[in-house]
């Protein structure tokens, strides 16, 4: 309590805007319960446009580092894995993948007629087509989907529980956790929309950040200059 606000006090004066409410200046969801505060935020994330997710997961024993845009019709960003980068883009259902020559030299379907080096030089830096019926379609594809990436990156294990007010990014936050902390813990914001700002993962398996909800960004085909065909099975690796 500030020293004027004691003061009034002292004499008499009940000032209800002396009490330093944490929730003051919130849209409220500080207050609620934390299956309620899950629930609110999983709304705002569903019906939100797009949003930009970028951090790590680890995924069967493998880390992924993301930094991809999204929306539902599609995304676009890079994926790096064992020092390897690749970019994706998904414009409704047509999926393009696109690395550097390294990320090619390593692939093991390269033609015996063709050397790795020359294969990979030839798509350098070009976008490749990933047919649907490509064993690596569903793999990929699933980096560019907003519904199939929060559904699964959202989920807290355990009983649910309420741990400390923060920030993320300069914006106030409670956290919404599952079994202390064990089952993950999600940061959501406490200023205007509740969208979830910040996850840590349960078991160590990543760290995300959520940002840009909202915010539209273009999804474009590649221009044919832009492609290159790469004329049999992608790597799934």
């Amino acid at each position: 309590m500030s020293m004027l606000c004691a003061g009034l006090v002292a004499v008499g004066g009940v000032l209800t805007g002396c009490s330093e409410d944490p929730d003051a200046g919130t849209n409220g969801v500080g207050k609620l319960p934390p299956k309620q505060i899950q629930s609110k935020t999983l709304k705002a994330a569903e019906a939100a446009d797009s949003v930009r997710l970028s951090g790590k997961v680890v995924v069967s024993g493998r880390t992924y580092e993301l930094d991809m845009r999204l929306k539902d019709d599609g995304g676009s960003g890079s994926v790096t894995t064992k020092g390897s980068t690749f970019w994706l883009l998904r414009v409704g259902t047509h999926l393009y993948l696109k690395a550097d020559a390294a990320f090619w030299a390593h692939d093991e379907n390269a033609d015996d007629g063709e050397s790795a080096g020359a294969a990979a030089d030839k798509l350098d830096g070009k976008y490749v087509k990933v047919p649907q019926g490509d064993p690596a379609y569903k793999q990929l594809s699933g980096f560019t989907d907003k519904d199939v990436l929060l559904d699964g990156l959202l989920t807290l294990h355990g009983t649910l529980g309420k741990g400390d007010r923060g920030t993320a990014d300069g914006t106030r936050t409670i956290e919404v956790t599952g079994d202390k902390g064990a089952g993950g813990t999600l940061a959501v914001s406490l200023e205007g929309t509740p969208y979830p700002l910040l996850l840590e993962r349960a078991g160590n398996a990543g760290t995300l950040e959520l940002s840009e909800w909202g915010k539209d960004f273009k999804l474009e085909e590649p221009t044919e200059k832009q492609m290159v065909d790469y004329g049999k099975q992608l790597p799934t690796s």
